[in-house]
Order: C-alpha cells, then sequence, then structure tokens
C-alpha cells in the first residue's frame, strides 16, 4: 500500500511539473529568434527576413547592443518580443523595423 502511494504521488509530482514547463507554449508559435552580445550575432534559427535581419544586425552593432529579438505567432497575429536590456529607443526603432506586412501576406 505504502509503495502504492509513493508511485502515485511521484506520477502527480511528474504531471504537475510537465504541465508547469509545458503551460506557456500552448496557442504561440516562434517564428525566428535573433540573440545578440555585445553587438554581435551569437545565435539564431527560424525564417527571418532577409532586410529585417540585416538593419537589425546593423543597429546591434552600432548601439553594441545585448539582447534577444523573438517573433511569435499568436492566434493569426505576429508579434515582435525584444528584451528590455535593449532600451526603449531601440525596441522602438526594432518594432518600426520590423515587416508586419510580410506576415500579413503570407496568412491570406
Amino acid at each position: 500500500m505504502a509503495y502504492a502511494l509513493k508511485i502515485l504521488f511521484i506520477a502527480i509530482a511528474l504531471f504537475i511539473i510537465y504541465k508547469l514547463v509545458f503551460a506557456g507554449r500552448r496557442g504561440s508559435r516562434t517564428l525566428f529568434e535573433m540573440k545578440f552580445k555585445q553587438g554581435r550575432l551569437v545565435s539564431h534559427y527560424g525564417k527571418i527576413p532577409e532586410k529585417f535581419a540585416r538593419e537589425c544586425r546593423n543597429l546591434a552593432k552600432s548601439a553594441k547592443l545585448t539582447c534577444i529579438i523573438r517573433a511569435e505567432q499568436v492566434s493569426n497575429k505576429v508579434q515582435l518580443h525584444v528584451s528590455a536590456n535593449a532600451g526603449d529607443q531601440h525596441i522602438q526603432h526594432l518594432q518600426s523595423l520590423f515587416p508586419q506586412q510580410y506576415y500579413t501576406q503570407n496568412a491570406q
């Protein structure tokens, strides 16, 4: 009986951990991510529009940015997320560079 309770407790704990880890992934899909460190592109994945990637690299290089730029599709909308350590001025500039119409045309 005690052995069965231990197994049940472990199964419940694993289920709760699984739900906590993977709960945020439902409904959102990461399209691309770019990681900059001291103005250099450290890593990237996903399909990044060429012009946007070039302009991001130029901005990050000139401002020596350390940040993460991520585009996510959340229920038919594409949102650009920039880490807060980039600064408000640079975040606003990156938001204006982001080709929102590229994703709305491809979605239709």
